[in-house]
């Protein structure tokens, strides 16, 4: 398969967090999480995010998103987030299956929920015949690749603790993120207000596993029995720590993103060159989306494979990775351009 822009899931793993990989697989080592690894792992986070982060280590994003919501719901209760979320569109159903929950879909503005979209949904407290608002859940990067600012956090974390209710964040991009922000991963989180993280490796360089970090340790009392109820403890846990020690060291979870970022605002640069081409959002991190001429759409897809975003509109989701070219950009623009000239 030739390198797309489909998905950052779709490139491989990095070669540093392979060798970290390789030179943890030797010996025996305690499984379930009792392992150096993963230990140096967990005090890694705790140094990043605070000594009373709570850290629990998952196979994936949608289990992630669904421990994290588990924890601190009941079936009655409901989860506000936007109609473009993750959890709303690409977990099958995943978040209200577990945790029984009824997830509140709002309209959301450039990718993101304002609390404006909130506040309607935000009644029925202790009425026995409504769904009872627990969380308010956002992505961080947006599902449309936009970025939410320090305030914008800061304003639905507010609203959401007035309400006796809690913030929770995708952060499946979450590097992304940082470095759109050129912030700490804590300056736009625990500082902010956020009170779970769902905080992702897989797209920006890693194999596989993810992290569930609470801000709050009086919270998770309960998440060990819930992430083996929901099949989401590995029992060979090191290589998921050895994995996120050598994500930290040296930043390579910054290098990583920081390319991935630059290669996609080089690729709104190239495309923007080119009239039949419309850019429909900001390009904050590293997705770039836009409207293109629904004929060229598959001849480019046999070349570069990609992702359509809205089939009616036309609009297209382009995705940039860690591993992705400089060359593959111009490469890419100038195929739009031959195959423009063609059909149109």
């Amino acid at each position: 398969m030739n390198k797309g822009f489909a998905s950052d899931n779709n490139s491989g793993v990095h070669p540093q967090i392979l060798k970290a990989m390789e030179n943890a697989n030797t010996g025996h080592v305690v499984g379930y999480g009792d392992d150096p690894y993963t230990q140096k792992a967990i005090s890694v986070f705790k140094n990043k995010f605070g000594q009373n982060t709570g850290v629990f280590f998952v196979f994936n994003g949608t289990g992630a998103n669904v421990l994290g919501l588990a924890t601190v719901t009941h079936s009655f209760n409901s989860v506000i987030c936007a109609e473009t979320a993750h959890i709303q569109e690409d977990e099958c159903g995943a978040p209200e299956k577990f945790t029984g929950c009824k997830l509140i879909p709002v309209e959301p503005v450039n990718g993101k929920v304002t609390p404006e979209a909130v506040l309607p949904h935000l009644k029925g407290f202790d009425f026995e015949h409504h769904s009872q608002a627990k969380v308010i859940s956002i992505s961080q990067v947006t599902e449309m690749g936009t970025v939410y600012t320090p305030d914008e956090i800061k304003a639905l974390a507010e609203l959401a603790h007035k309400h006796q209710m809690y913030l929770h964040m995708d952060g499946a991009r979450i590097a992304n993120a940082a470095v759109a922000l050129n912030m700490d991963f804590k300056e736009f989180t625990v500082d902010c207000g956020v009170d779970i993280l769902s905080f992702g490796g897989t797209k920006n360089g890693m194999m596989m596993g993810e992290a569930v970090l609470f801000f709050n340790t009086e919270l998770t009392k309960q998440t060990k029995y819930l992430r083996k109820q929901s099949m989401q403890l590995f029992s060979k846990m090191r290589f998921v720590g050895a994995q996120f020690v050598a994500y930290f060291e040296n930043d390579l979870w910054k290098k990583s993103a920081l390319h991935a970022n630059k290669m996609a605002k080089l690729l709104e640069a190239e495309v923007a060159k080119i009239p039949a081409i419309k850019i429909t959002q900001p390009v904050s991190a590293n997705g770039v989306f836009a409207i293109v001429p629904k004929e060229i759409i598959e001849p480019l897809q046999q070349q570069f494979f990609f992702y359509v975003w809205d089939e009616i509109k036309s609009e297209v989701r382009w995705m940039t990775s860690f591993d992705t070219t400089e060359e593959e950009i111009t490469t890419f623009a100038a195929l739009i351009k031959q195959l423009i000239k063609e059909r149109l």
